[in-house]
This record gives structure tokens, C-alpha cells and sequence, in this order.
């Protein structure tokens, strides 16, 4: 894969869980999956739970942001305790996640290393530079993904619920006996299928807050009853530790890919590809409508005409490894990125950009940085939040102010995060905030992207 950098890419627990079923009363030829969408109160309580145990272990290890700010630090834990309806407020960290402490080691060093100044501290905005290395790090850590869906693997079947990924193209699941796969994980046994074939070849991704390792081997898939895929390579994971505790406590199984082959480790066909290779889809397009509120639906094969009003707007890729365009500019009340480019991306939730744009649009709507690299802001001021508007193919595409926040217990988060990506990376990461306001088409074999108006 291209540059996907980043340690921990959010601090918003994993999101949702999906089922899927094919469409029984339609005959257009599209293969239809449902998605549900988890709630905004349990993104929040997520979000505060893992802020609160990394907070709680900071200051037992000393290691808490800056001295003058530990009673703030103190607030922080003691509100987030309450909000989740504990009754103690030990520093304590005993009752932690088993496995946390290296997370949290890795949280104290995220804002030094990736995060945007604070509101006191001079931010540049001239230029989006070289800030380090070329290397073959995932963009996310999928801490910050919305919506998941069933797949079947192998015969007899067997059911894992992974996320649906444009901004990666592997198909992984663990295998039986994963080492660091956290709870309640479902596991592939190859023993158990007859339809299992033999690869071996070693599969290791290297996500930024740590490696996945695991090998290759070739199965059958199934992704509803009227899409089954033959002979799909697939990389069985022994060891997810590199995913952290956004992987072992999330409501997910494994990834999905849907970019593009020049993304995808081990030479592996992606499973869109082999999909329309094999004639199993009408067409070699898929379309995302993610709902407004409620829940969503993934369409393969083509488009769901009743889904949107209007024409679509077609904006053909810069690049096709990710789901890459040209963005002229983003702009949001009197903060502007002038031209720079962004991917397309269902496994992320948020928006993100570069730090130094990100801190000067949270400047702008007073949103300010919590201990674990968040922003967020009094909810008084949800109201005040201007619309940011990206201008794509010279049309502009609005997401309302309203819905640049995830509020729920008296906790307002800010759906834009801070990420650097040094080029030739893409800047800017368009997520499910922006893709639930359009019904989204992806067009691989015209490699072009849709958008069009929703019906909500």
C-alpha cells in the first residue's frame, strides 16, 4: 500500500454492527447489504471510557500531560467517570483493559508526534509539507470506524462481521488461536472447510500503532445469497496486536478491502475484483447511503436509483489505488485549504487533514484538544458551527455545522481529527460524516466516484 501513517487515528470506539441480507423483493440485479449504525451515545461513552482509562493510568505512571495542567487533567477523569456511570474515580490501574498500558503509552505520544498545536501555540497554515518518510503504514487504525457488515467464509460457512473498506484492498480475518485478538472475536478453522486451498505465503501489515501478521490461504466467500466468490485469497491473521485495543474491544472481525490492486498486500486479487471477474455482480460498481440517524445500506453491482434525487455528479480519480480525487478547495467559515486532494473513505467515521488546517478550523468553532488528541467543545455552541464545504469538480458539497458533531451526554466531539500524511499520501480523508450526506457510487471500472443528493 501507498503511505497510510498514523498511530492511534481516533479515539472513538468502534462503531456499529451490521447484518446482511439480499434484497428478496427486488429483481434489478443488485445485491443489497444492510448496515446498522451504532448510536451516538455509545460513540461518546466509548470515546470517554478510553479517555478515562487513559487518563486514570497516565497519572498513576506520572507520565500525565504537563504539571499545570493535571488538575484539569483530574477534571477530565472525574467527568468522564461520571458520565459513564461509575462510582469510583480511582487513579488506579488495576480495573483497566487488560493490555491498555501500551496504548496509553502510545496515546501520550500521539500529540507530540502527529497532532495539531494547541489554541495557545503558533499554528503555520502556509503549506502542506513533507513531514517525514516514505514507509508502508495503514492510514487508520479503525478505532474510528461506523459500520460493519456479514460475510461467510468456506463450507460449511463460517459468519465473521468485518468493516467495508475503501481506503484499504486486503481481506483479512483471525484464524483459530489468533494470538492478541481481544474478546469475542469470531476465528476462521481452515480444518473444518471443505473448500479451503493452501497458499502459506506470509501477510504482515504494519498499521501505525503496530504490526498484523498472519498468512495467506484461499477459500470461498459469500457476502449475501446472491454473491458468492470462488477461490478468494484472504490472509488468516495469527497475531492483531498492532490494531490495539481499537481491534480487541471493537465490534469487528476482520477488514474488507474495497480500494484498488495496487493497495493490496501479497498480490492478493481484491474480493470487487474477482467479484466482476467471476460475473457475479451486474456491474462493477457499489454504492454506499449511509442513512441520516439510521441505519445504512451497501449495494453491489450497481446503484440504487430510489435512494437519491437528481443527477449524479461524476468526478473521475486522480489515482486509482485509493478512491483518490482533486479537492479545489475546503473551506469552512474564514479558514480555507486552497486545492489539495483526499480519498473517499467508508472505514473512517471522520473527517480528517492536515494538523495545522484541522487546528485552525477547531480554533475557529471553539473546539479545543483533550489528553487523547480529540477536540471537542461546550455544546451551547453546537448551534454556532458553520458549514464546511468542500468544492469538488467545481460544485461545492456542503456538510451542515450540525452534523460536524457527535453529541450525547452532554459531550459534543468534533467530527474532524487531526492527521499528517507526508505526500505522496492523500491530505485529506472524506469519511462517513461527509458520505452520509451523499448517496456515494464507486465506479471501479470507469475508476470514478459518484455523488449525488439523498432522499433525507
Amino acid at each position: 500500500m501507498l503511505i497510510r501513517s498514523l498511530a492511534i487515528a481516533s479515539t472513538l470506539s468502534l462503531a456499529s454492527i451490521a447484518s446482511v441480507q439480499a434484497a428478496d423483493n427486488s429483481n434489478d440485479g443488485l445485491v443489497r447489504m444492510k448496515l446498522k449504525k451504532r448510536s451516538a451515545e455509545e460513540m461518546v461513552a466509548a470515546h470517554l471510557k478510553r479517555e478515562n482509562d487513559a487518563l486514570r493510568l497516565a497519572l498513576a505512571k506520572g507520565i500525565a500531560p504537563k504539571e499545570d495542567e493535571e488538575e484539569v487533567v483530574r477534571e477530565m477523569v472525574k467527568k468522564s467517570v461520571l458520565l459513564r456511570g461509575s462510582t469510583s474515580s480511582s487513579s488506579s490501574s488495576n480495573n483497566l483493559e487488560d493490555g491498555f498500558e501500551e496504548q496509553v503509552e502510545e496515546a501520550v505520544q500521539f500529540p507530540k508526534k502527529y497532532m495539531a498545536p494547541t489554541r495557545d501555540e503558533e499554528v503555520e497554515v502556509d503549506a502542506d509539507t513533507d513531514t517525514g518518510s516514505t514507509e508502508s503504514v495503514i492510514i487508520k487504525d479503525y478505532a474510528n470506524a461506523q459500520y460493519y457488515g456479514e460475510v461467510m467464509i468456506g463450507t460449511p460457512p463460517q459468519k465473521f462481521t468485518v468493516i467495508f473498506d475503501t481506503g484499504s484492498s486486503n481481506f483479512w480475518v483471525p484464524k483459530i488461536n489468533c494470538r492478541d485478538c481481544g474478546h469475542d472475536k469470531s476465528t476462521y478453522d481452515h480444518t473444518i472447510s471443505k473448500s479451503f486451498q493452501e497458499d502459506g505465503s506470509d501477510f504482515s501489515i504494519q498499521y501505525g500503532s503496530g504490526p498484523v501478521h498472519g498468512f495467506f490461504s484461499v477459500d470461498s466467500l459469500a457476502l449475501a445469497d446472491d454473491m458468492v466468490i470462488e477461490h478468494q485469497k484472504f490472509a488468516e491473521v495469527s497475531n492483531a496486536g498492532g490494531l490495539g485495543q481499537a481491534y480487541a474491544y471493537g465490534h469487528f472481525d476482520g477488514i474488507l478491502g474495497l480500494g484498488f490492486e495496487g493497495l493490496s498486500e501479497g498480490g492478493a486479487n481484491t474480493v470487487f475484483k474477482n467479484a466482476i471477474d467471476q460475473n457475479v455482480v451486474r456491474d462493477s460498481v457499489f454504492a454506499f447511503d449511509l442513512g441520516d440517524n439510521q441505519d445504512g445500506e451497501l449495494t453491489f453491482g450497481g446503484y440504487d436509483e430510489s435512494k437519491f434525487k437528481g443527477e449524479i455528479t461524476w468526478v473521475n480519480l486522480s489515482e486509482a489505488n485509493y478512491w483518490r480525487i482533486n479537492i479545489e478547495n475546503i473551506s469552512v467559515g474564514s479558514v480555507s485549504s486552497g486545492a489539495t486532494n483526499g480519498i473517499v473513505d467508508s472505514g473512517t467515521s471522520l473527517i480528517t487533514g492536515p494538523s495545522a488546517k484541522i487546528a485552525h478550523i477547531a480554533h475557529s468553532v471553539g473546539a479545543k484538544r483533550d489528553f487523547m488528541g480529540q477536540y471537542h467543545f461546550p455544546c451551547s455552541k453546537v448551534g454556532d458551527v458553520p458549514d464546511l464545504e468542500f468544492t469538488i469538480d467545481g460544485k461545492a458539497w456542503t456538510v451542515p455545522g450540525e452534523d460536524l458533531v457527535i453529541q450525547a451526554e452532554g459531550t459534543c466531539l468534533f467530527a474532524l481529527m487531526a492527521m499528517d500524511m507526508p505526500p505522496p499520501a492523500p491530505q485529506w480523508i472524506l469519511g462517513d460524516v461527509f458520505m452520509r450526506q451523499y448517496y456515494t457510487i464507486f465506479d471501479y471500472g470507469n475508476e470514478r466516484v459518484g455523488f449525488a443528493e439523498t432522499n433525507y
